[in-house]
């Protein structure tokens, strides 16, 4: 069973000037992870978009996700208009936070990327997803 890259192309529905995530603030993981990688940047002068999905439903119907859809796995849209989602999202946002280029570069290897993509997609996302929704986040 294979993985399926996903991105989603807007025309014209969102405009971001910056990559900007989308994250489960809700989520006490999710939202521990966002909060060191905003730090990082903040401290260094990067300026990334962030959108927390629990308090941001206009970014979420622009996009056409529903709640659930957008819980189930982190997503970045860049100002090209491409939502990427999963690991493609990591690797959009580790190559823009301070200190996590090499994981970007590390996570997009053709082996790593494929292992990745599948811990991800079939075990951690669906997991943190499933713990959430029982706690009622």
């Amino acid at each position: 069973m294979g993985t399926i890259r996903i991105h989603l192309k807007l025309d014209h529905m969102v405009h971001v000037d910056r990559a900007t995530t989308l994250y489960n603030g809700s989520c006490p993981v999710c939202g521990t992870e966002i909060r060191h990688y905003q730090r990082r940047c903040a401290s260094r002068g990067v300026a990334l978009g962030w959108s927390d999905i629990t308090e941001d439903r206009q970014m979420l119907d622009a996009l056409g996700l529903t709640l659930d859809e957008a819980k189930k796995r982190l997503h970045v849209l860049t100002p090209d208009g491409t939502v990427h989602i999963g690991v493609d999202a990591f690797i959009i946002l580790w190559d823009e936070v301070p200190g996590y280029r090499w994981l970007s570069r590390f996570a997009a290897l053709p082996g790593i990327n494929f292992c990745a993509r599948a811990v991800y997609d079939h075990v951690l996302a669906p997991a943190l997803f499933a713990w959430n929704k029982r706690r009622g986040r």
